[in-house]
């Protein structure tokens, strides 16, 4: 419903604001900083690197509690949002977080999982292939017991943080401000490309249409959960997977 009040309509804008300077948005523009100093780099973005779950301590144990802390932000960024949407008065079966379809919620997210995986390894490939893309790391955890561990709740607190913040929460508001479906596809989409960014072009496009994707399912099911579910199987396999298929030849 379109909130036509003018005090509660500039409240929302405020809060979507704080909220995202506070999240995503602002990770957007370190990422956006972070491609500018690549770029002005003199070797080629192909040529550089970055790594997404990196040690955080020496101490092993410090290093575990230090990589659950981070997991546990993230988690804390998703349940922000939604106790926003609940003061507003939405309810979680709103945003298609309740446990109702729990079954066919999973089949959608492990189909959703491979329609992006497939296609978006590929786009990596060839991005980074003609130089429009930085090598990806996904972990340079080192070989502990607790490594998969920590990538799998990882890989979930990512996938929590992303798809309530950018697809459940942010659509929602942006429909009671009186955004279109489509506009508000776009904006959600584009925000989830830009906090990519710092992986390079492809890194940007790639994460662009995955957000078209996912943010057009649910605005077609209401279903928030196919696509954390989807979310956290991508990224688990891309955690998990690299640091156990780093060396093979064909990957960068």
């Amino acid at each position: 419903m379109v909130v036509t009040d003018s005090a509660e309509r500039r409240s929302i804008k405020i809060e979507l604001v704080v909220v995202f300077t506070v999240t995503l948005g602002m990770s957007g523009l370190r990422s956006l900083l972070s491609l500018v100093d690549s770029l002005l780099r003199p070797e080629p973005l192909s040529s550089q690197s970055v790594a997404l779950n990196v040690p955080q301590a020496k101490l092993d144990l410090l290093d575990l509690l230090r990589q659950l802390l981070s997991a546990t932000q993230l988690f804390g960024w998703g349940a922000l949002g939604l106790y926003l949407l609940w003061r507003a008065g939405n309810r979680l079966a709103d945003v298609g977080l309740d446990r109702r379809f729990i079954g066919s919620d999973t089949l959608r997210g492990a189909g959703l999982a491979a329609l992006i995986g497939i296609p978006g390894l590929g786009l990596y490939l060839v991005a980074y292939s003609i130089g429009a893309n930085l090598e990806v790391m996904p972990t340079t955890l080192t070989d502990t017991w607790w490594r998969p561990i920590a990538l799998t709740i990882s890989a979930a607190g990512n996938a929590w943080a992303e798809e309530v913040l950018v697809v459940g929460y942010l659509i929602t508001r942006l429909r009671q401000l009186g955004f279109g479906e489509n506009k508000s596809l776009v904006v959600s989409s584009v925000l989830r490309g830009s906090y990519h960014l710092y992986q390079g072009f492809g890194g940007f496009v790639g994460n662009v249409v995955m957000g078209l994707v996912f943010g057009r399912v649910w605005q077609k099911t209401t279903r928030l959960w196919p696509l954390v579910i989807a979310h956290t199987l991508l990224d688990v396999v891309a955690f998990v997977g690299y640091s156990l298929l780093r060396g093979v030849s064909w990957l960068p």
